[in-house]
């Protein structure tokens, strides 16, 4: 039978395994945000904004396997649960399609677009396949409306980790700078290694996850569960109310931390002239905004509710992450080569990005409530179709925010095959501009929809009209 979870402390063992396997999102999502532009762009020479609207068209295609993915996942019956199932399955086809993307074959622009498309939209799929039923074990975890953060802070930190220990290895093992490239970044012969080591963790990750939650969460599906079953019903359940309103603060803060992660390489590389010192310093920085947020997200999400904390979170990381910029474009920023441009950059980073990566802890709990809600409402268990959505949205991190930034460097005229420090000024005056705007812009919205979340914790009421919908389940 599957039901929801009581409320109650999760064991930390489980929290280590619930969190362990988003190490294979995160360097997935790691490498689409930071590198996957810049190697279709500079390295095997596409336009910009050809990549990056190929990548769009690969992320609306995933848009239709998503909530499939999540609806065949909550009507899965096995004795080994409905989700481990699709989380043991989808190790093996994340490694191959993560290594094959970045490996394309020798053919002309057109086929290596095409290329592109369908590779980029069998990595998204199929780590869908395992990321989907994965995170919609949370609501089976617990139903306590804080300690669903607390087993997130893990998701998260994990998530991170993993991407930021590849982005460590990649700026400081794979990347380096040598006679032949003077920027590592454009040397192609580092790609398949990147690739290689890359697949092997995510393969690793996915497995030591699904067996870590086996013993607890694994359990045989008997007789017949309430889910979303028509097309009616799949669409009824999507339009729910406090679902919506989610989405569209998680696309909007998504579409901001995306543009952020696609433009870092050309940010750090061309606007301030990093050097792979400076980049592998600012992946320590990262890290350690993740660490902060695993300290803070907690203490912060018991003095507000989600929705407040995450709209204040928002706002705080886009006045910080974009200050830099606008000190540039005033003229007050140190210049580069300065000493103090690079404590500079790293302070301001590190606030910005705690308070982001707290925005996405919150969004995360907030869904988990709204699966209970829901299901107190409609008598149906629908976690997976919501997390389905939910996690369209956080790929689309990586996939929104490459198109607008394809989108960007088209407007600002950037060419390809850049050397950095031989730009014109106007360039990256209006490449610093365009992504200032676009950051403040995105952040403000998200904010005002979290704003508007109408969900809090549950009511003697809704705890009652769940624990009728567990009894249902439990006699079918």
């Amino acid at each position: 039978m599957a039901t929801a979870a009581k409320d109650h402390r999760v064991p930390i063992r489980t929290k280590l395994a619930f969190g362990f396997g988003t190490v294979a999102f995160g360097i997935k999502d790691n490498g689409f945000s930071v590198f996957l532009l810049l190697f279709y762009n500079q390295v095997v020479g596409l336009p910009a904004e050809q990549v990056g609207a190929t990548i769009g068209v690969a992320l609306l295609l995933d848009a239709f396997v998503d909530p499939v993915i999540g609806n065949l996942s909550d009507r899965t019956r096995s004795r080994f649960g409905r989700r481990h199932p699709w989380m043991y399955g989808a190790a093996l086809p994340i490694a191959l399609t993560g290594l094959l993307l970045w490996n394309p074959p020798e053919a002309g622009p057109t086929a290596t677009l095409g290329y592109l498309l369908v590779l980029g939209f069998f990595v998204r799929a199929t780590l869908s396949a395992y990321e989907v039923p994965s995170i919609s074990l949370l609501p089976e975890l617990t139903g306590d409306y804080h300690e669903r953060t607390v087993v997130l802070r893990y998701r998260l930190l994990f998530g991170w980790t993993g991407g930021l220990v590849m982005l460590a290895i990649a700026y400081g093992l794979i990347f380096v700078d040598t006679p032949e490239y003077e920027n590592g970044l454009l040397n192609p012969g580092g790609y398949p290694a990147y690739a290689m080591i890359g697949a092997a963790i995510m393969f690793i990750s996915v497995v030591v996850s699904a067996l870590g939650t086996h013993r607890q969460l694994a359990r045989p599906v008997e007789g017949r569960v309430e889910t979303a079953e028509s097309l009616g019903q799949i669409l009824a359940t999507l339009r729910y109310r406090p679902f919506m309103i989610l989405m569209l603060a998680a696309l909007f803060g998504n579409a901001h931390q995306g543009i952020t992660f696609a433009l870092t390489n050309y940010l750090y590389d061309f606007v301030w002239e990093f050097s792979s010192t400076a980049f592998l310093g600012y992946t320590a920085v990262l890290f350690a905004s993740a660490i902060a947020s695993f300290l803070v997200v907690v203490p912060i999400g018991r003095k507000l509710r989600k929705q407040h904390a995450a709209a204040v979170c928002v706002l705080v990381a886009i006045a910080f992450g974009s200050a830099p910029y606008w000190a540039r474009l005033m003229g007050i920023a140190p210049e580069n080569g300065s000493p103090w441009l690079v404590p500079f950059i790293y302070a301001l980073t590190f606030v910005g990005n705690t308070a982001a990566i707290s925005v996405v802890m919150f969004t995360t709990s907030m869904m988990a409530d709204v699966t209970d809600h829901a299901a107190n409402e409609s008598g149906k268990r629908t976690e997976g179709l919501f997390f389905a959505g939910y996690f369209f949205l956080q790929k689309a991190i990586s996939g929104v925010g490459i198109f607008l930034s394809g989108l960007i460097l088209g407007l600002v005229g950037f060419p390809e095959n850049a050397v950095p420090g031989t730009l014109p000024d106007a360039t990256l005056m209006r490449l610093s501009l365009f992504y200032a705007l676009s950051a403040v812009m995105l952040g403000l919205a998200a904010a005002w929809a979290f704003r508007k979340f109408p969900l809090g914790p549950a009511t003697p009421k809704d705890a009652a009209g769940l624990r009728k919908v567990e009894r249902e389940v439990a006699g079918a």
